[in-house]
């Protein structure tokens, strides 16, 4: 009897086991109610997540908007099109999450989905969080982003809005007027949580990469033929960065970097105060068109930004720093704006401009220290190894 009684109890705890791993019963990530059609990709996610499928090329033929609570997952190799311009752009609100995971052997792509693909042939990837802006001084503001409206900023410096991995973003920044056109990748107040890494932004019709205050860190990012700048930042940004490499191509573009504290507020709290480690930009030439590079700089530093910049290689720039209004340069002063171990390898018609708020000529040569062994990105002004098979336009 009692023999069959352990029988009876073991066949027991093993139907048990096999049944709690049956298929019906795995735990699965939350359902949401977005209607999924790849050839009509838009639309609100409003819950759960919604992840695609790599084997489908979806047609982003209106805005999608990741809401509150709701996440986005975008698997390896997975291919976007924009079809409709302005009207066209993934965005991700306060609260919401995008995953994107792609890898270097199969990068996720977002690209134009025109016949010919041309910059600003649609939107780009907005991407609002809660980490404070310097709109108000102070640093727990919000404000509505520039493009797709949504609130952004606030006071949850370590907020996370996801993970991105192995993204190129191509023919981005469609525009609704000459003063509001988006970026490739766009960052308002986004926070330390989120993660970006191995992101390229590609002949866009405006910025590569803009930051609008925010804490969030970022590695290896590259922006090429972006026709304003290809980094970007305002409203107090402060994070921490390695390999970056930027390069003007397509006769078009300004600047490698334009970096502000705040356009109403020179002095305005938090301080943008970013540290990059390991840069390269690559320019037009030094004697390049003036009527076709408004600007030609390296790096335009003003507005009271702060930065600190560690191995830094600049070519084919008419000015590699350009230096502007007293707060800047009293940064440059204070070593709170610096750039040390800097290569200028090759056509930089002048190392550094400075200008007071006046208009005056300031002396702005302490910005910098030379160093002939700094390698930038990695490579020089060549393509750095870690950018290696899953990049373009090199």
């Amino acid at each position: 009897m009692k023999t069959t009684l352990r029988q009876l109890l073991a066949i027991a705890v093993l139907t048990t086991a096999f049944t709690g791993c049956s298929d019906d019963d795995k735990e699965t990530a939350p359902s949401s109610s977005f209607t999924l059609v790849p050839s009509a990709f838009q639309g609100d996610i409003n819950d759960g997540e919604v992840v695609l499928d790599s084997d489908e090329t979806y047609k982003l033929t209106g805005k999608v908007i990741v809401h509150n609570g709701a996440t986005l997952t975008i698997p390896a190799g997975t291919v976007i099109e924009g079809v409709g311009g302005t009207a066209s752009y993934i965005a991700v609100e306060q609260g919401g999450k995008i995953n994107i995971n792609g890898t270097a052997a199969d990068p996720v792509t977002m690209t134009s989905g025109l016949a010919t693909k041309t910059a600003g042939d649609w939107g780009g990837l907005v991407i609002c969080g809660k980490a404070p802006i310097n709109r108000v001084s102070g640093g727990a503001s919000t404000a509505q982003a520039e493009v797709s409206d949504l609130t952004y900023g606030g006071n949850v410096a370590n907020d996370n809005s996801g993970s991105i991995s192995y993204l190129v973003i191509e023919y981005a920044g469609a525009a609704y007027n000459s003063e509001k056109e988006f970026n490739g990748l766009s960052l308002f107040g986004v926070g330390s949580g989120t993660t970006i890494q191995y992101v390229e932004s590609y002949h866009g019709a405006d910025d590569g990469f803009e930051f609008f205050g925010g804490t969030v860190n970022t590695s290896n990012l590259i922006s090429i033929g972006n026709e304003d700048d290809q980094f970007d930042w305002t409203e107090g940004w402060s994070g921490t960065n390695t390999n970056w490499y930027g390069k003007i191509a397509f006769g078009k573009g300004n600047r490698g970097i334009e970096a502000d504290n705040y356009e109403f507020g020179y002095a305005n709290t938090p301080l943008s105060n970013p540290t990059i480690t390991n840069l390269t930009l690559v320019g037009p030439g030094s004697t390049a068109d003036a009527t076709t590079y408004a600007e030609n700089n390296g790096l335009k530093l003003r507005r009271g930004t702060k930065g600190i910049f560690t191995n830094v290689v600049l070519s084919a720039w008419k000015e590699g720093f350009n230096v502007e209004n007293d707060e800047t340069i009293a940064n440059v002063t204070s070593g709170a704006l610096k750039a040390t171990q800097v290569n200028f390898i090759s056509d930089v018609a002048s190392k550094a401009k400075g200008k007071t708020t006046a208009g005056a000529s300031a002396d702005v040569n302490g910005v910098y220290t030379e160093s002939g062994s700094a390698t930038g990105a990695g490579s020089g002004v060549a393509q750095p190894t870690w950018a290696n098979s899953w990049t373009v336009g090199f």
